[in-house]
């Protein structure tokens, strides 16, 4: 099938019974695979099992990850099916940033496709609905190419539509099944270095850890510093080391859930480490943690991918799209709000599909702290018997 084609034959597809939509036959003589993936660390978690499942349909390949500067800090040198990490270039709908005025900067994107063009057999779009991902990954040149297609996109080899709501790990399932790999995980995994253990042995106590994480890209996404505040204390009060992780972005919040704590309760064990942490001494404090609590965002992903049981503070919207699928070890607590509590817009349309309003009001304020601590204490339980935590 040549480039430029919108759908995929699916007359020819196999394994059906562990797939997540039609699996097409395998690409022959497939050597070197590029998945173009960038955004956060969430956006991460979500192509990992897709990845997985490339490698042990073509077990002898490389594939290079076009990802994100933090990608690359997490998964190089770790185990795992991702053999390196290439930083993508600036450029819009792919890597937004870059120059003042926000266009990419032509000569490091022409110097970045002159590196890589020719390199790849199958290159893998996971990077949204293909308008501007998908003139990216056609520069690279790869034999073969498959990905996701919204109806303005340029089409390649292989494509499914891209309808926004869907959950993210299961449509980048969706689409390496196009090159024939079915599922080996439904779930992010990332092994945990003995010396991230060991480093978070020595930031932590040797008592029961609770973290917490009040970032969020989306300031909507947000649960009120106060929320986090009385969690902590019923948790220090339970016997629990909490302490509140995320980068340097979210280091004024996390300040804020510490004073608000310690004003509730002088001695509370309660404290700070946002923006002191790498990405693999996060990793290590999260697989430290008995439970972790946050927002939608890329850490409570990656305390998921480590095994951690793990409340996540909703929207409703955010829950199809982005939400643990177990509740055996993960619980989510989400409101059902459909209007931006300030202007009344209609917020159920979003993605490629809608322009959002300018208004930042959390959409979660409503989740009751009573509700989220009843599931701490739960799990936290849980985590004792199966991690003896």
């Amino acid at each position: 099938m040549a480039h430029g084609d919108t759908t995929a034959d699916f007359g020819g597809q196999r394994d059906t019974t562990r797939s997540v939509g039609p699996v097409l036959p395998p690409f022959e003589d497939v050597r070197r695979i590029a998945v173009l993936r960038g955004g956060g660390l969430g956006d991460l978690m979500f192509a990992l099992p897709a990845i997985a499942a490339l490698k042990a349909r073509y077990p002898g390949a490389d594939i290079t990850l076009l990802g994100m500067p933090g990608h690359a800090a997490l998964l190089e040198g770790r185990p795992g099916p991702v053999s390196r990490v290439v930083e993508l270039p600036y450029s819009p709908g792919v890597r937004p940033g870059g120059a003042v005025d926000g266009t990419a900067d032509a000569d490091a994107v022409d110097a970045f496709f002159e590196g890589l063009a020719g390199s790849f057999d199958l290159a893998v779009q996971l990077h949204g609905g293909g308008r501007n991902s998908n003139p990216f990954l056609l520069r690279l040149g790869a034999r073969h190419t498959i990905g996701t297609r919204t109806p303005d996109a340029p089409g390649l080899e292989r494509t499914i539509p891209y309808v926004y709501y869907q959950h993210e790990v299961f449509r980048a399932l969706e689409v390496v099944g196009l090159a024939g790999a079915v599922p080996v995980d439904l779930e992010p995994r990332v092994a945990v270095t003995p010396a991230e253990a060991a480093r978070a042995a020595e930031l932590t106590g040797t008592g029961p850890v609770l973290a917490l994480h009040p970032g969020a890209t989306d300031a909507r996404r947000r649960w009120p510093a106060a929320s986090f505040a009385e969690i902590a204390v019923r948790a220090a009060a339970d016997g629990c080391e909490v302490v509140v992780v995320g980068d340097a972005g979210d280091a004024a919040a996390a300040e804020e859930i510490v004073r608000i704590a310690r004003a509730t309760s002088p001695s509370a064990d309660v404290r700070s480490l946002a923006g002191q942490l790498s990405l693999g001494d996060l990793a290590g404090i999260l697989d430290r943690s008995a439970v972790m609590v946050g927002n939608d965002s890329g850490p409570r992903h990656l305390a998921q991918a480590v095994g951690t049981p793990t409340i996540g503070v909703y929207w409703i919207g955010n829950v199809i799209n982005a939400g643990a699928i177990g509740r055996s070890l993960h619980r989510v607590h989400f409101s059902w709000i459909s209007q931006c509590p300030v202007c009344g817009v209609d917020v159920t349309q979003v993605g490629w599909t809608a322009q959002r309003c300018e208004h930042d009001d959390s959409f979660v304020a409503t989740v009751q702290p009573e509700a989220v601590y009843a599931d701490v204490a739960e799990l936290r339980a849980t985590s004792l018997l199966l991690r003896g935590r």
